[in-house]
């Protein structure tokens, strides 16, 4: 069995995609996909107890590609309950016919230094 306990000393996910969304404010280059799980309303007949997500943030907005979001700018894009697995870097804007990964996938709080957003690692 996993420990799905969240880490004390790492951000809630709000405060995870707040601090990601500002940051990408001064990078309209970069794109960043962060990839995931998110517990279902209800409990699936075959058992599953998660689906997976993709949200994009560029610009310091975050949109998810896989599910709705609240019109409301100022609520987080993800729920609390949210696992987010892995981030990955990409060149900006998106071109969905050349789509460009600068690092990752690693884990999300890695963007969480300015530096990392130069893609020193290749994808």
């Amino acid at each position: 069995m996993t420990d799905t306990t969240p880490d004390p000393a790492s951000p809630s996910v709000a405060a995870l995609l707040a601090a990601l969304e500002t940051i990408s404010r001064e990078r309209p280059d970069r794109v960043l996909r962060l990839v995931g799980t998110l517990p279902l309303p209800e409990p699936d007949p075959s058992g599953a107890g998660e689906e997976p997500f993709e949200l994009l943030i560029f610009r310091g907005f975050s949109s998810s590609v896989t599910h709705p979001t609240a019109f409301d700018p100022d609520q987080p894009a993800l729920p609390a309950s949210a696992r987010i697995t892995a981030a990955l870097l990409l060149a900006g804007p998106l071109n969905p016919s050349d789509e460009r990964g600068l690092a990752g996938p690693l884990p999300a709080a890695t963007y969480l230094d300015p530096g990392a957003w130069d893609g020193a690692t290749g994808v």
